[in-house]
């Protein structure tokens, strides 16, 4: 609210994108990938992000997430959007991902399980937002929620690890102050 009040054109993905791209970093597990050496860490972020295209699905990848401001992931995010919704992606641009954002919100699923790219260990899976009440402080408020899923390659990282994980996604979402 915040934003749109400032005339900032910025959307909720573009927060969603950032807030993985952060807790990869806080969570090297989660930004990895089995090879036939073993484990391999990944000290960048290439974040990948499901589109819709009136081919089929394709995953742009934003190259050093990790790296960018809220501007800048919205901004690259809206150009490879655009690129892979008209056809003009180059391999460049939706290969190499090391993690992957699927947002299906917008057609009005709550809540939905994503299946992994390999190889990469994770796929967070993005639900609409919509208000409902929830209880804060012993009091029932009506608040914007909105559902994550988390699908992990489970030869790569735990449970426990991969719930700090989406625990921190949901810190950041929370308290989008962290992520400037």
């Amino acid at each position: 609210e915040s934003f749109k009040a400032a005339d900032r054109k910025v959307s909720y993905n573009d927060f969603i994108l950032l807030a993985t791209a952060r807790a990869l970093m806080d969570f090297p597990v989660m930004n990895a990938e089995l090879t036939d050496k073993g484990i391999l860490r990944k000290d960048y972020v290439h974040l990948g992000m499901a589109v819709d295209t009136p081919s089929g699905l394709i995953v742009p990848v934003i190259r050093d997430a990790d790296l960018m401001r809220l501007s800048e992931i919205s901004a690259c995010a809206a150009e490879l959007a655009d690129k892979a919704k008209h056809g003009k992606l180059v391999p460049s641009e939706y290969t190499g991902s090391s993690f992957t954002v699927s947002n299906l919100g917008m057609f009005g699923l709550e809540c939905f399980v994503p299946i992994l790219n390999t190889p990469e260990s994770g796929i967070l899976g993005v639900g609409k937002i919509e208000k409902q009440p929830v209880v804060i402080n012993d009091e029932i408020v009506i608040r914007p929620m909105m559902c994550l899923t988390l699908t992990y390659d489970h030869r790569v990282t735990d449970g426990a690890p991969a719930a700090q994980f989406l625990a921190r996604v949901k810190q950041y979402l929370e308290n989008p102050f962290l992520l400037l």
